[in-house]
């Protein structure tokens, strides 16, 4: 035998025995993967928006007087005070909007709520700035995140509910579909302003109109004349 013979019969009988070998060998496990980092969003609550259906929404809404006269002058405390349990879980909106709406978050329990909210980081649908916090049991943190009414209390007092009763202003004041958790200061500013007033980032004006027509179709409220075209102008973006 030749030795270029004997060399092409060494390779066939170790490609066989390396066969056989493999077919007593555990396969191997896949190389691990670190997880992809969560996607931010400016608005987890926030679906896709029917932009037709919206503007059909906004066009049969009422239409109301921008300052109504011989309305009663807004005070909070018509709507209830302070947060409700509107769900039953045990935590309040506060807590609830709070652990919805964070991209990261940490929880203890406390009482008969799960998920007390102890820190964590959102991101500002506003402004698209990133939150994040250490402690908010202390006040200065608890302060520098709040919950925001999409449609402000006030606005919802001047557009329909100065005639509701106590139960469903309260329930108003409590809806978590018309919460938000946002930036302190920037809520500040906001105030009680309509979309003619004042508006978020433009990357957010399509989302938060949507969620302002979808609130003032919900509770039957009115739009006066400025707010209608300014939401008309920010479903623009969508």
């Amino acid at each position: 035998m030749g030795r270029r013979t004997s060399l092409g019969v060494l390779v066939v009988l170790l490609a066989i025995a390396g066969w056989a070998v493999s077919l007593w060998l555990p396969e191997e496990a896949p190389a691990t993967r670190s997880a992809p980092p969560p996607v931010v969003t400016a608005d987890p609550s926030a679906g896709p928006v029917d932009v037709s259906k919206v503007r059909g929404e906004l066009a049969a809404l009422a239409t109301v007087a921008r300052r109504p006269e011989g309305l009663a002058a807004y005070e909070r405390s018509v709507f209830g005070g302070g947060w409700a349990d509107s769900d039953g879980n045990g935590c309040n909106q506060r807590d609830d909007v709070l652990r919805r709406d964070a991209v990261e978050v940490r929880t203890d329990q406390q009482g008969r709520c799960d998920h007390d909210v102890l820190a964590g980081t959102w991101v500002d649908p506003y402004t698209g700035r990133r939150l994040v916090f250490t402690d908010l049991k202390d006040p200065r943190q608890a302060q520098a995140i709040q919950i925001d009414h999409i449609v402000p209390l006030a606005e919802a007092w001047r557009s329909g509910a100065s005639g509701w009763s106590p139960d469903r202003r309260r329930a108003f004041a409590n809806d978590l579909a018309n919460l938000l958790a946002v930036d302190g200061p920037t809520n500040m500013s906001k105030s009680d302003d309509d979309p003619a007033g004042w508006r978020p980032r433009k990357g957010f004006q399509c989302a938060y109109a949507a969620r302002w027509v979808e609130t003032k179709t919900r509770w039957s409220l009115a739009v006066d004349d400025s707010e209608r075209r300014a939401l008309g102008e920010m479903l623009g973006y969508c």
